[in-house]
């Protein structure tokens, strides 16, 4: 059955409960939770939550990015701290944040996204929780963005040395891809040297037809690694800041 708007307002007034905000204007909130896939088939004028899924994403890595400078900045270099963000901002955690707010349970989509098991679909939570980080920004301004963002992630805050420094490169370019792009990067064994007790792996990274990257190890699973690391560091410079199209 079609969700209206009209049954979500009791879920709606839970919601902002659970996020410790109470909007101005609850259109941004509705607008937060709206699936592209639900527009055609809603009887209202109601913009789904790609533009504000954009700027929750520039306004969580900034809030980020300062508490951890505040935490680490005099311990860490630039490098270190960009992956302990690199760990706190993956799908992986939003996604675990959108569960704790139950997002899934308020957002509205088209009958056959929901169907195909969209409301537990990791990238539609993840940018359902960036939507609502940008609705707030947008309602109460800044300080209440970062207020909300703090409580959320307060508690990974310290443990992102001890997991952000140890990141899986295939995994957050693979994040990263998926996204950007709903593809996925494929990998090429291209050259092996060395006799079997000290061999060492060269893997080319592909995207689509285009080589991205090359990478070096001492078995195939950490050759990739290195390749996925390389195109992670080398996507703005390398490629003109186009992505890997």
């Amino acid at each position: 059955m079609e969700a209206k708007l009209a049954d979500k307002e009791p879920s709606l007034l839970e919601l902002q409960r659970s996020l410790n905000y109470t909007f101005n204007d609850p259109s941004l909130l509705v607008s937060a939770l709206t699936h592209r896939s639900f527009v055609p088939e809603s009887d209202k004028a109601i913009p789904d939550n790609e533009r504000l899924e954009f700027l929750g994403d520039a306004v969580l890595e900034l809030v980020i990015s300062d508490l951890l400078y505040k935490k680490f900045g005099n311990r860490y270099r630039e490098g270190d701290l960009t992956k302990m963000r690199a760990y706190l901002v993956s799908e992986t955690r939003l996604v675990i944040l959108a569960k704790e707010l139950d997002l899934g349970g308020h957002i509205l989509m088209g009958k056959g996204e929901e169907k195909c098991g969209g409301r537990t679909r990791p990238s539609i939570l993840a940018d359902a929780f960036e939507a609502v980080i940008g609705s707030i920004y947008l309602d109460g301004g800044f300080e209440n963005a970062y207020k909300f963002i703090k409580k959320r992630f307060e508690h990974l805050i310290d443990s992102a040395p001890e997991r952000g420094l140890k990141i899986d490169y295939k995994s957050r370019l693979q994040e990263i891809t998926q996204k950007q792009y709903h593809t996925l990067p494929s990998y090429k064994l291209v050259d092996t040297q060395g006799p079997d007790h000290n061999r060492l792996f060269r893997v080319s990274l592909y995207f689509g037809d285009k080589e991205i990257s090359q990478g070096i190890g001492k078995s195939k699973k950490e050759a990739e690694q290195q390749a996925a690391r390389a195109a992670l560091e080398n996507f703005e410079e390398k490629l003109g800041g186009n992505g890997f199209r």
